[in-house]
């Protein structure tokens, strides 16, 4: 093959030859899928039906709810289709597609969680601003721009991947289409345009990741002057769930697309997609629900009337 267009399809990394621990792969990953849908639908309930939670930042965690389930849905139901079929294969269209949806959405995640850091930093450190700064227009528009930028990103990405020769085979060694392995198929220095983009994305991430260290330092501040012990847990309570995944999903995207070639490893590669693919959709959820007891709450309320009630919702709930 000397050049991609010649490229029907790709071969993905198998995580097992054996019919038995094929289906153990689909049964994990399709219980990681069930439980990413099932916190999704609760938050998105939740905050949909509980009007004390229309706020900035329930607002934006609904979005990023569905940003990680729609990333999530990229690469784990493939994945468990090609197991339990037994098949390795995946269309170069749909290859494509993968990497475009993957970068848009997880892109749109990143630019979001810089906007939630900055929202934090409004509600916590300028309350008597909160109003101006955060009103329900501007939150909008902040959680479009994250969307479109994500758009932009992923286009960028995909349009200049799928542009270079690939013709050193079609295995790629993880269980989705990642640029960084698609980039090993390449057979001229044409991959070198992606790496620069890479590079690029990574100072840009890395500028961002900066703005929301800036954040929570000036949040972390103010918290500790706040005299009440119940005001600064309420303040930590919201603020590191944020910070926890925005270390997980930068620390461990930076290595999986910059790593150097010597590192190499199938395993190392698998964990490392693993973490920042599958784990931020999957635990998000959890994490801000069980750290946030005002949304745990109203979660709660929301399964009890839906459970164990055969009246309608108050009027104060749903509106």
């Amino acid at each position: 093959m000397s050049n991609s267009s010649f490229l029907n399809e790709f071969l993905l990394l198998a995580f097992a030859d054996k019919w038995e621990l094929q289906l153990l792969h689909f049964s994990l990953f399709l219980g990681i899928y069930l439980a990413a849908l099932l916190g999704t639908i609760l938050i998105i309930s939740t905050i949909a039906c509980d009007h004390h939670l229309h706020t900035p930042m329930y607002f934006f965690l609904l979005n990023l709810s569905i940003l990680d389930f729609c990333s999530i849905s990229t690469t784990v139901p493939k994945s468990m289709a090609n197991s339990l079929w037994n098949t390795r294969a995946i269309s170069y269209s749909g290859c494509a597609a993968q990497v475009f949806f993957l970068f848009f959405f997880i892109g749109a995640e990143y630019f979001l969680l810089t906007v939630m850091a900055y929202d934090r930093f409004v509600a916590i450190c300028k309350p008597l601003h909160c109003e101006t700064l955060m009103g329900s227009r501007a939150c909008v528009k902040m959680a479009g721009v994250a969307w479109g930028s994500g758009f932009l990103y992923a286009g960028l990405h995909t349009g200049n991947t799928f542009s270079i020769p690939l013709c050193e085979g079609n295995i790629v060694d993880q269980f989705f289409c990642e640029v960084p392995q698609l980039l090993r198929l390449s057979c001229s220095n044409s991959y070198l345009r992606e790496i620069g983009l890479l590079t690029f994305s990574a100072f840009l991430f890395l500028g961002c990741l900066f703005l929301i260290i800036l954040s929570y330092v000036q949040i972390f501040m103010a918290v500790l002057r706040i005299p009440s012990e119940q005001g600064r847990n309420k303040a930590f309570s919201m603020c590191l769930p944020h910070l926890v995944m925005v270390s997980l999903f930068v620390s461990t995207g930076l290595f999986a697309y910059l790593k150097p070639p010597s590192t190499c490893s199938p395993a190392l590669d698998l964990v490392v997609a693993v973490l920042y693919s599958v784990v931020p959709p999957t635990v998000n959820p959890l994490i801000y629900s069980m750290r946030n007891k005002e949304l745990k709450n109203a979660v709660w309320k929301l399964i009890a009337w839906t459970f164990f009630s055969s009246k309608k919702l108050p009027v104060f709930f749903c509106k």
